[in-house]
Protein backbone atom coordinates (compact mmCIF):
# COMPACT_ATOMS: atom_id res chain seq x y z
CA UNK A 1 0.00 0.00 0.00
CA UNK A 2 1.07 3.45 -0.87
CA UNK A 3 1.53 5.48 2.67
CA UNK A 4 -1.51 7.43 3.72
CA UNK A 5 -0.28 11.03 4.26
CA UNK A 6 0.17 12.15 7.59
CA UNK A 7 -3.75 14.16 7.07
CA UNK A 8 -5.11 11.33 5.61
CA UNK A 9 -3.52 8.63 8.26
CA UNK A 10 -4.78 11.13 10.84
CA UNK A 11 -8.95 11.48 9.42
CA UNK A 12 -8.50 7.50 9.15
CA UNK A 13 -7.68 7.68 12.44
CA UNK A 14 -10.41 9.77 14.13
CA UNK A 15 -12.82 7.83 11.81
CA UNK A 16 -12.14 4.40 12.43
CA UNK A 17 -9.68 4.14 15.47
CA UNK A 18 -12.42 3.04 17.54
CA UNK A 19 -15.23 0.37 17.70
CA UNK A 20 -16.58 1.33 14.34
CA UNK A 21 -19.02 -0.18 11.99
CA UNK A 22 -17.71 -0.87 8.26
CA UNK A 23 -19.21 -3.04 5.39
CA UNK A 24 -16.64 -6.05 4.87
CA UNK A 25 -17.22 -7.50 1.18
CA UNK A 26 -16.32 -10.63 0.20
CA UNK A 27 -16.06 -12.90 -3.53
CA UNK A 28 -17.39 -16.70 -3.68
CA UNK A 29 -17.38 -17.94 -7.35
CA UNK A 30 -17.73 -14.31 -8.57
CA UNK A 31 -20.87 -13.50 -6.74
CA UNK A 32 -20.34 -10.77 -3.61
CA UNK A 33 -20.92 -11.12 -0.38
CA UNK A 34 -21.44 -7.76 1.84
CA UNK A 35 -21.47 -7.50 5.65
CA UNK A 36 -21.12 -5.37 8.32
CA UNK A 37 -18.70 -5.95 10.95
CA UNK A 38 -16.93 -4.04 14.04
CA UNK A 39 -13.68 -2.72 13.28
CA UNK A 40 -10.87 -1.16 14.73
CA UNK A 41 -8.61 0.69 12.38
CA UNK A 42 -4.65 0.68 13.19
CA UNK A 43 -1.77 1.83 11.21
CA UNK A 44 -3.44 0.93 7.90
CA UNK A 45 -5.43 -1.99 8.76
CA UNK A 46 -8.51 -2.60 10.39
CA UNK A 47 -8.77 -5.76 12.81
CA UNK A 48 -12.05 -7.60 13.27
CA UNK A 49 -13.04 -10.27 16.17
CA UNK A 50 -15.55 -13.32 13.94
CA UNK A 51 -15.70 -16.68 13.70
CA UNK A 52 -13.35 -19.01 12.08
CA UNK A 53 -15.83 -20.96 10.71
CA UNK A 54 -18.09 -18.17 9.60
CA UNK A 55 -18.93 -17.90 5.78
CA UNK A 56 -16.72 -14.65 5.45
CA UNK A 57 -13.85 -16.80 6.50
CA UNK A 58 -14.32 -19.45 4.30
CA UNK A 59 -14.78 -16.95 1.46
CA UNK A 60 -11.38 -15.44 2.53
CA UNK A 61 -10.07 -18.77 2.27
CA UNK A 62 -9.81 -18.87 -1.20
CA UNK A 63 -9.77 -15.24 -2.29
CA UNK A 64 -8.15 -13.11 0.39
CA UNK A 65 -9.07 -9.58 -1.32
CA UNK A 66 -12.01 -7.73 0.23
CA UNK A 67 -13.60 -4.39 -0.44
CA UNK A 68 -14.51 -2.73 2.87
CA UNK A 69 -16.86 0.58 2.74
CA UNK A 70 -16.79 3.14 5.42
CA UNK A 71 -18.00 6.86 6.68
CA UNK A 72 -16.94 8.85 3.30
CA UNK A 73 -14.21 5.99 2.88
CA UNK A 74 -13.61 2.99 0.49
CA UNK A 75 -10.82 0.35 -0.11
CA UNK A 76 -9.41 -2.98 -1.18
CA UNK A 77 -7.64 -5.19 1.36
CA UNK A 78 -5.96 -8.18 1.75
CA UNK A 79 -7.92 -10.77 4.93
CA UNK A 80 -5.20 -12.59 6.94
CA UNK A 81 -6.30 -14.78 9.89
CA UNK A 82 -4.25 -14.11 13.24
CA UNK A 83 -5.85 -17.01 14.66
CA UNK A 84 -7.41 -17.73 18.13
CA UNK A 85 -7.97 -14.71 19.82
CA UNK A 86 -6.40 -15.72 23.36
CA UNK A 87 -3.21 -16.98 21.49
CA UNK A 88 0.10 -15.69 23.31
CA UNK A 89 1.18 -13.88 19.90
CA UNK A 90 -2.22 -12.12 19.62
CA UNK A 91 -2.09 -10.47 22.98
CA UNK A 92 -1.07 -7.40 22.68
CA UNK A 93 -3.75 -6.44 19.73
CA UNK A 94 -6.14 -8.45 21.91
CA UNK A 95 -6.17 -5.97 25.24
CA UNK A 96 -6.41 -3.17 22.56
CA UNK A 97 -9.59 -4.77 21.04
CA UNK A 98 -10.81 -5.64 24.55
CA UNK A 99 -10.79 -1.92 25.31
CA UNK A 100 -12.29 -0.70 22.40
CA UNK A 101 -14.93 -3.55 21.82
CA UNK A 102 -16.14 -3.11 25.78
CA UNK A 103 -19.68 -1.93 25.00
CA UNK A 104 -20.57 -5.22 23.79
CA UNK A 105 -17.27 -7.75 23.78
CA UNK A 106 -18.60 -9.93 26.90
CA UNK A 107 -22.48 -9.79 25.63
CA UNK A 108 -22.16 -13.48 25.23
CA UNK A 109 -21.65 -13.63 21.17
CA UNK A 110 -18.60 -14.19 21.68
CA UNK A 111 -17.16 -17.37 23.57
CA UNK A 112 -13.17 -16.46 23.74
CA UNK A 113 -12.65 -20.39 25.13
CA UNK A 114 -13.48 -21.30 21.65
CA UNK A 115 -10.37 -21.10 19.54
CA UNK A 116 -12.51 -20.75 16.57
CA UNK A 117 -12.93 -16.84 17.85
CA UNK A 118 -10.16 -15.01 15.85
CA UNK A 119 -8.88 -11.89 14.77
CA UNK A 120 -9.53 -11.18 11.61
CA UNK A 121 -6.66 -8.64 9.77
CA UNK A 122 -7.41 -6.60 7.21
CA UNK A 123 -4.40 -4.82 5.41
CA UNK A 124 -5.52 -1.44 3.36
CA UNK A 125 -4.28 -2.02 -0.05
CA UNK A 126 -5.23 0.86 -1.77
CA UNK A 127 -8.87 2.71 -1.23
CA UNK A 128 -10.54 6.68 -1.43
CA UNK A 129 -10.66 8.80 1.71
CA UNK A 130 -13.01 11.81 1.69
CA UNK A 131 -13.00 14.90 3.71
CA UNK A 132 -14.32 18.31 3.41
CA UNK A 133 -13.85 18.55 0.24
CA UNK A 134 -10.55 16.99 0.12
CA UNK A 135 -9.89 13.65 -1.60
CA UNK A 136 -6.95 11.43 -0.53
CA UNK A 137 -6.18 8.39 -2.64
CA UNK A 138 -3.51 5.64 -1.34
Amino acid sequence: MKKLSEDAEKIMTERFGKDTIIALATVENETPFVRYVNAYYENGAFYIITYALSNKMKQMKSNSTVAIAGDWFTAHGKANNLGYFGKKENLIIAEKLKIVFKEWIDNGHNDFDDENTIILYVELTDGLLLSHGTRYEF
